[in-house]
């Protein structure tokens, strides 16, 4: 990621996170870690030792254990300060097995919160487009909100976190995938306003915004309200809503129904909105 730092979070949070939620969207409790440094040449002992303890309190947060890891340093000029490379196992505690493959038609689409507040607190402190805002970045271990959502004995059949092309990236997957509609709703999709107008600033459309701490879940429509209620009852599921629901047809497609009543189109980004962002 670039910056190394940014509102909300580290390059170092962002390496630990990223892993758990992997096996956390699994439906696997992450218990061990191996995190690989490569340093250029030059960069400044106080940064890494932030980056460090930043891998250290986000370890400990996600209740996982370093153990394993390797340094090497490069040159100056042959790697851009400082990259991170993590690798994680855990213990499945899924019931049933998930991926992206399984949603069904009649699912209810969850999220737990505002999308896009990772990719716009980074790209506000981004060289060359920097702009005040107060938005955070959202990076956060998600076990204990997918194990929340485990324990109330809905019928989940995927989990997904919207990371790199967001939202619009990951229903289109899951679409193709299942070999089955998705329907979002935009009045239900949660944004922050900060986020909404950096994205209108920018020209960029949040659904393809990156999350670091976001997770959907697809769960028959039937059990959709006991997952929203013990996803409120958790610090990192405050606002999570229903978005939008699973449909037989169009097959392999994704819509998104505007405020307005028409529908479009969503479908994978072609690039990224900015490279580098998680």
């Amino acid at each position: 990621v670039k910056p190394c730092f940014f509102p909300g979070g580290d390059i170092g949070r962002l390496a630990v996170c990223g892993t758990v939620n992997d096996l956390a969207m699994q439906g696997a409790r992450p218990l061990w870690l191996s995190v690989g440094l490569i340093l250029e040449e030059g960069l400044p002992l106080v940064e890494l030792r932030k980056v460090i303890a930043s891998i250290q309190a986000a370890a400990a947060e996600a209740g996982v254990a370093v153990a394993t890891g390797d340094t090497k340093v490069v040159e100056r000029g042959t790697c851009d300060q400082l990259f991170i490379n993590t690798a994680g196992l855990g213990r499945c505690e899924s019931p049933r097995p998930l991926g992206a493959a399984r949603a069904q038609p009649g699912d209810a689409v969850i999220i737990n919160g505002e999308i896009g507040n990772h990719g716009i607190a980074v790209m506000s402190r981004r060289e060359g487009i920097s702009f005040a805002t107060s938005v955070l970045s959202d990076c956060a271990p998600l076990w204990s909100l997918v194990e929340a959502v485990l324990a109330t004995g809905a019928e989940i059949h995927t989990l997904r976190d919207p990371t790199r092309g967001g939202v619009a990236a990951a229903v289109c997957e899951i679409a193709r995938a299942s070999g089955v509609g998705i329907r979002l709703h935009e009045s239900a999709l949660p944004v922050h306003r900060e986020v909404q107008g950096a994205c209108d600033l920018l020209g960029l459309d949040p659904l393809t915004i990156a999350n670091e701490g976001k997770v959907l879940v697809f769960c028959p429509a039937r059990d959709a309200e006991r997952v929203v209620t013990a996803m409120r009852g958790h610090p990192l599921g405050r606002a999570a809503a229903v978005i939008g629901e699973v449909t037989e047809k169009p097959k392999g497609m994704a819509l998104l129904r505007t405020r307005i009543g028409g529908e479009r189109v969503m479908d994978l980004p072609t690039g990224e909105d900015l490279p580098r962002i998680c």
